[in-house]
This record gives structure tokens, sequence and C-alpha cells, in this order.
């Protein structure tokens, strides 16, 4: 993609109306754009970042025997009804059709779910099933003053897993938490397994927990067995680690998925059964794992980043390049058009600033709060040696590659 053609421009400073550091880096640097509390849009390299942390996400759900579907958003009043949540869940948004019928914009989708269910599930022969969704989603928050943190309307994926018991359940569980653990390191970021209240649907959950001041939870934080507890559950008293008994350190986290095993409440709302190997009418057993997908992409907004801007990973980076071309010579943007048409020919991600009219220090400048993880310089002094310059985001070395050697490395 080149600069030249991006219509979604960065800011010189970032915007007054926003409180959290990842609205604020994420919007002056053209990744999001506020419409209104607690909801944005996904500007062009916003939407390859949400892409990218969504496809880490579906293959590791997929590699988990999970299939996807897609359920809609916009829910009859009667199957909210049906579990008592139409009137229970404060921040469920209503809307009613100028033809008759009220609705419920999505914030969770266990009432979709259920009843679609009831038509596939009839025999033990129909189970385990794995279903998850990539949803946007909808919450009437009180307070969406945390940029994609908090947001009135988001993006998630939820799985749920059906069956015959809740000993094969639990195995499944297992399965999940290692999903998790698997997609936290593809994304880059030091996630922390923390036990936690179940609340409505179980006595336990497992929350995954990211370390940041930005976090709206307190966890005790076991740093020698990476293992963490929630505080609403001990309450004022730093418990001991229960994996090792050693101390532990209270710190802020930011939530970015959770799993739990759902009790026989939405089973039992819905009627849904299953006839056992004996013929005896059963209750399905289920388990609920959630992700915040968009939640995810300003946690690390928040936890990758300094003072020049964003820091991507590499795995979900909207490019994994950033070419610059530096001086106004026709040498120079010669050798920058071809070293771009080579990247795009061989496979490899970048971003060419081609723009003429900006300075190196502009382009310098908005590189860093671009944050993607190589930069690469062609300037008058770089084509002596035939070379590129190349820094990493991360990195404040600068070194000389050849060009042919730099190639290479992006060949199909």
């Amino acid at each position: 993609m080149r600069l030249s053609e991006l219509f979604a421009k960065t800011e010189r400073r970032p915007p007054k109306n926003e409180e959290s550091k990842n609205a604020k880096l994420l919007e002056q640097a053209g990744f999001i754009q506020k419409l209104s509390a607690g909801v944005y849009t996904f500007l062009p390299l916003g939407l390859r970042v949400l892409n990218k942390i969504e496809n880490i996400v579906r293959g590791e759900m997929n590699k988990a025997g999970g299939v996807e579907i897609l359920m809609p958003s916009l829910h009859p009043k009667e199957n909210w009804e049906i579990t008592g949540r139409w009137q229970a869940f404060d921040a469920l948004f209503k809307t009613k059709s100028n033809f008759g019928g009220e609705y419920a914009l999505g914030p969770t989708h266990e009432e979709v779910l259920y009843s679609l269910l009831k038509k596939h599930i009839s025999s033990y022969r129909d189970l385990p099933v794995y279903i998850y969704q990539i949803q946007t989603k909808f919450r009437d928050e009180k307070r969406p003053k945390a940029g994609l943190l908090r947001a009135r309307e988001f993006r998630m994926k939820d799985l749920y897993s059906f069956h015959a018991n809740d000993e094969d359940r639990d195995k499944y569980y297992e399965v999940m938490k290692k999903s998790y653990v698997e997609i936290f390191k593809k994304l880059g970021l030091a996630a922390i397994p923390t036990t936690a209240s179940g609340g409505t649907f179980s006595e336990l959950s497992l929350e995954f927990q990211v370390a940041s001041d930005a976090g709206e939870d307190t966890i005790y934080f076991c740093k020698k067995c990476n293992l963490a507890i929630n505080k609403e559950i001990v309450g004022l008293n730093s418990p001991k680690c229960s994996n090792c008994a050693g101390p532990t350190k209270e710190i802020k986290a930011i939530e970015a998925g959770n799993i739990f095993p759902l009790k026989e409440k939405y089973a039992n709302d819905f009627n849904l059964n299953f006839k056992g190997e004996a013929g005896k009418e059963k209750l399905v057993s289920a388990g609920c794992y959630g992700f915040g997908t968009s939640r995810v992409m300003g946690i690390i907004a928040e936890v990758m980043s300094d003072e020049k801007g964003l820091i991507w990973p590499n795995e979900v980076a909207p490019f994994t390049l950033h070419l610059i071309a530096v001086g106004e010579s026709p040498k120079v943007k010669k050798a920058g058009e071809k070293l771009y048409a080579d990247l795009i020919a061989r496979g490899g991600e970048a971003l060419y600033d081609d723009r003429a009219e900006r300075t190196a220090g502009e382009k310098f400048a908005e590189a860093d709060l671009l944050g993607i993880p190589l930069r690469a310089v062609v300037s008058e002094k770089t084509l002596e040696k035939d070379s590129v310059e190349l820094k990493e985001r991360n990195s404040e070395t600068i070194r000389l590659e050849v060009i042919k050697t730099f190639l290479e490395k992006y060949d199909k």
C-alpha cells in the first residue's frame, strides 16, 4: 500500500476528547476514528490489524475442532424473555420495528444459539458440538471512555461447546485453556491465567489478564508461576499462590478473554435435551469461551507503545515493513519504486511512503507513530552502497543491508 493513496491521515496531536492511551494513539495514527462515545470506525490500517488478530484466533479455534458460524445481531425479544434477561440485562440495547416486534442488539448469543441447536441436537450421537463465531456485539456501557477496552460496539469471538456430560465438557475446557495460551503467544502478549468468579454461570472461571495500569481489574499475581487470582474472590487480603504457596503481588490488569463452564440455566430455559445411550432424556452440558478481538487491539496499543507511538508485534502489524524514500532525485524515486515492486512480487507486506512533499524528519516521525516493526530507507547515501538502511521499531540500532540480500528474505 502506498501512503500517498491512503485516505486516512495521521494527526500531529492526539485527540483531546479521549482519555485512554489506546484511543489517543490509535486515532492519532489513523487506525480508528471515533463516531460517538464507545463507537469507532476501523480505518484501513486498523482493519488490517483487527483481521490479523481475528485470523490468529480463528486458526486456533479451528485446530480445537471449532466450527464457525455467523449468528444475527438482531435478536427477537421473545428469546430474551425466555431466559429472563430482557429486563435483567442492564446493558441491553433494545429497539422496535416499525412493523411490529421488539428486538435486542446482541451483547452475547446464548439466546440465539440454544434455540438454534434445538433443531440439531436430539441424541448423544449428535454430541459433542463445538460452535464459534467472530461477531460485532453491542452493550450500552454507562461510561465508554476507555477506547477499544470498553466500547458500546465491539468485536468478539465466542465459542460454545456442548457435551453429553460434565466430564467430557471439562476435558474440552482444558483444550481451550491450551488454545488461549497459544493465541496470546502468537499475539506477543504476556497474558496471565487468572482464577475468577464465574458469577451467574459457574462457581469459577479462568480469565486471561494482561498487566496494565489502564486495567479495571485488580489481580494477585505470582511471578514464579505466571498465575493469578482476581481480587473479587479473595477480598482485601493478598493470598499466597495456589500453585507454589509463594507470595503474590497486587497489580492492575485488563481482561482479554475468559473461559468457564455453563450451568444448566440455558439448557433448562430452552429445554435443550438429548436422548442418552439408555434412551433417557438429559440436559446438554456446555462451556463458554470468550475472546475480545477488538479489545485485544486496544490492549496491544496500551502495553506496546512508547512516547513516539505504537509498536506492533510482527504477527498483527498492518504491514511488516515500512519503506521510505528520502530525497526528491529521480534516482531515489526510481530505486524506491523498484524496491517496492520487488517486495510485493515476492509476497512481502510493505507500506510505501512515496510522498515527495514530506521531509525525512516528518516521514520518520510518522513511521514511529504507526509502529510498523521494520523501517527500510532508500536515499542517495544508501544507494551509493546499493543498500537500504534498516531500523526496527523497538530498537535504536540502524544498519545497512545490501538490497539483493534484503529482498531474498521476502522470496515466496
